[in-house]
């Protein structure tokens, strides 16, 4: 049960561990390394949304009670994806050094994918929530936050086993694999009592059965589709057209991607997924289809940086027809992680809070918000600041 409080209900001594799906990908090593870098005083907080004064006293987990594992089917330790980051001119490497401690104590913490249950999804859940399950004993947590920040997957059918947790159970029971890896471990991190938040575009949580479960169980979840590039500028200068009354006619955009994450979209049934959630926030933010689409290039030579070239056509007063065009150029991987140390942190205060389902309010985060259909940035982000204060003062 909630009772407000007056003040905020700070929890300074409180542990919060955050499992990464994906764990030692570009994206979650840089994370765990900037993290790391902020609590030795050796880093700021830029870019980091929680750092921001209207959440400077809401009790979010500080940086030095945050506590890294994960899963990942990748075998090479964090020291060294960071050391390959770090040539790429992704990480600085003044930090490698210095932080070596670190990154090899949250490497001890990533588990490998499967087990003994890697035949069958009932007994594969079973494996993953274990895992999480053992990190927070071991660590002395009082929560988990577990993030996907794995490599997006095609986009997943409809299956009737997928309508309700009852019928998923026992499509489960019977042998059969009807969930998509992302709602694997999605139910995996329920199953284990944890917060979970979807960085990717793939199913995760939003599943009908994995909703009703999370609701049930009382967890609070959130996604999808980190907004980190053109869908952020996006966001911001659809509500000026709105604000203006102009009428815009076609806003096409061109993505060119480096990196994992531009080679496993290159395969077009990945790419619809993230294309569909980038589509999602023209339609719903304008109010109305326009023409023109997304393309997604795989460009390997420009690794762990992304470019987005996009050309916006719009009627002014008299039925002028006018063009505007931007370019944004950025690192992937620095863009997306301090999103990811937020977003652990704001579900934190969700499930502390008591939280259950969706959390419309961290669509500021989110090309694709579970819970809400607002796409406006301003908007957006008074929404983030009035759920986290009222949150805050909650306590369970």
């Amino acid at each position: 049960m909630r009772t407000a409080q007056t003040e905020p209900t700070a929890a300074p001594e409180e542990r919060t561990g955050v499992w990464l799906i994906g764990a030692r990908g570009s994206v979650a090593t840089t994370a765990v390394v900037g993290a790391a870098a902020i609590r030795a005083g050796l880093a700021r907080q830029t870019g980091c949304v929680a750092a921001l004064p209207p959440f400077a006293e809401l009790g979010l987990p500080d940086f030095d009670r945050l506590v890294f594992g994960g899963h990942d089917i990748d075998e090479t330790p964090l020291v060294k994806r960071a050391e390959q980051l770090a040539d790429a001119g992704v990480l600085p490497q003044a930090l490698l050094g210095p932080l070596a401690a670190d990154l090899a104590e949250a490497d001890a913490e990533i588990r490998p994918v499967g087990g003994g249950g890697a035949g069958r999804q009932d007994l594969l859940i079973e494996t993953l929530a274990a895992d999480i399950d053992s990190f927070r004993r071991r660590a002395g947590l009082d929560r988990v936050v577990v993030v996907n920040v794995a490599t997006t997957e095609p986009l997943a059918e409809p299956d009737p086993a997928c309508a309700s947790t009852e019928a998923l159970d026992t499509a489960l029971v019977a042998g059969e694999s009807p969930l998509p890896y992302s709602a694997v471990y999605a139910y995996a991190a329920l199953k284990s009592g944890c917060a979970y938040v979807d960085f990717t575009p793939s199913a995760g949580a939003r599943l009908p059965a994995l909703h009703a479960y999370a609701v049930a169980a009382g967890l609070p979840y959130a996604g999808s589709d980190g907004k980190t590039g053109e869908t952020l500028v996006k966001s911001a200068l659809m509500p000026m057209f709105a604000r203006r009354a102009l009428a815009v006619r076609s806003w096409s955009g061109t993505n060119l991607l480096g990196g994992g994450d531009g080679a496993a979209l290159a395969e077009p049934s990945r790419a619809r997924s993230k294309v569909e959630s980038k589509r999602r926030v023209l339609d719903e933010g304008l109010g109305h289809p326009v023409e023109g689409g997304v393309h997604i290039h795989h460009i390997a030579a420009l690794g762990d940086w992304k470019t987005a070239w996009d050309h916006i056509v719009f009627d002014g007063f008299l039925d002028v027809r006018m063009t505007m065009q931007f370019t944004w150029e950025g690192c992937d991987s620095a863009l997306a992680a301090p999103l990811v140390l937020d977003l652990a942190r704001f579900m934190a205060l969700a499930h502390r809070a008591g939280e259950s389902g969706p959390v419309p309010a961290l669509g500021f985060f989110f090309k694709d918000p579970v819970g809400s259909t607002v796409h406006g940035l301003e908007e957006q982000f008074t929404a983030l600041v009035d759920w986290a204060r009222a949150a805050a003062a909650v306590r369970v």
